[in-house]
């Protein structure tokens, strides 16, 4: 069964309020005990991500908050030869896969009568924060760096959210958010800190898994502060063990080389700050609060974190462009790494498009 731990102490997550850490010793919380509700018959009541209900660890009488996502598309495509397939998260209501994660929280805080929050973001999460937040009547406030690509402002506008622009790198708007947080005590429906979305995520290894009708060779995630890569390797996981599966899924993460701080982790290399702005700049994240957790699933032989350089994104973009997928730039890092390591990487091979191109500058 679905529960919300500290990471640090165990704690398991309070029952009222929206805490973004643990109010006993200030640890992330993180996701156990998912499983994978296999055979689940969907009904016009529980559609799309909905019909994983069972999974989100919810209580009975919590709203559902539905917009129309999940079941994104798992697209075959021969590429330069090899047949890929790629999983459509730029289709859900906001243009990207947080939209998966903001459901669940979203349900959460109506359920625990929140009224109000503030969440800090580079764009795609305080669109999609902003779009249910206010569909669902709760005021929310979205700081932004001064960075952020201006469809992405717009659309956080657009849906309802009061904007603040913070200037300098996007660890700025965190540290503004935190400020407010203490300030006032407004709820943080923190995207990255929140655990309740990871399971939401989750979902997207349930859906692979009954797409293909097998578990994936190798699956290749951007990496910002790492929800995506994460809940895809606990759904996954959820599925092998409520299958009896043997592990079979290869994890590629990907970050930009000029802010690669889990790269630099995970092969025991300094991480010497952020240099520089990158076109993926939903993965500009100097302290992914996710990393911890993608390192210790990890398996060193097998899963591998890469960098990708700003030409590699650009002309992987291109090419995603003439295929078919208008996506962001930070969608088409999976291409870009994709390219680097195909020889090692074992069929099939699915690649996680996080975001639409309609959001991006670019």
């Amino acid at each position: 069964m679905t529960i919300y731990l500290c990471s640090s102490c165990q704690q398991v997550y309070p029952e009222v309020d929206l805490p973004h850490v643990c109010p006993k010793c200030g640890g992330v919380f993180h996701l156990a005990g998912l499983e994978y509700p296999k055979g689940t018959i969907p009904t016009h009541e529980q559609t799309g991500l909905w019909r994983y209900r069972g999974a989100f660890g919810l209580a009975e009488d919590a709203p559902q908050s539905w917009l129309g996502e999940g079941q994104t598309p798992l697209v075959p495509v021969d590429v330069e030869g090899t047949l890929l397939y790629f999983k459509c998260e730029q289709l859900n209501p906001s243009g990207s896969f947080k939209d998966r994660g903001t459901a669940v929280l979203v349900s959460q805080m109506r359920k625990r009568g929140i009224t109000e929050v503030v969440e800090d973001s580079s764009g795609n999460a305080g669109a999609s924060l902003s779009m249910y937040a206010t569909a669902f009547g709760i005021k929310c406030r979205i700081y932004v760096p001064a960075s952020t690509s201006g469809p992405k402002r717009h659309q956080i506008e657009a849906c309802g959210a009061k904007v603040i622009e913070v200037q300098g790198v996007r660890e700025n708007a965190h540290k503004a958010v935190l400020t407010a947080v203490d300030e006032e005590g407004l709820p943080y429906a923190s995207h990255a800190l929140q655990p309740f979305g990871l399971s939401g995520m989750a979902t997207i290894g349930f859906e692979i898994f009954e797409q293909l009708g097998r578990l994936p060779g190798t699956i290749i995630s951007p990496v910002g502060h790492g929800s995506l890569l994460l809940g895809t390797m606990l759904g996954t996981s959820a599925v092998e063990r409520s299958l009896r599966l043997e592990s079979q899924t290869r994890f590629i993460g990907v970050q930009p080389a000029n802010c690669a701080p889990l790269v630099a982790q995970w092969q025991n290399q300094p991480f010497s700050g952020t240099q520089g702005t990158s076109l993926a700049e939903g993965t500009q994240v100097e302290n992914p609060s996710r990393g911890p957790e993608i390192l210790e699933h990890m398996r060193p032989g097998v899963d591998d974190l890469v960098i990708v350089t700003e030409n590699d994104i650009f002309t992987a973009k291109e090419a995603l462009n003439h295929l078919g997928f208008y996506v962001e730039p930070t969608s088409a890092m999976v291409l870009a790494a994709w390219r680097k390591i195909a020889k090692i990487c074992p069929p099939p091979v699915v690649l996680l498009l996080s975001g639409s191109g309609l959001k991006s500058n670019y």
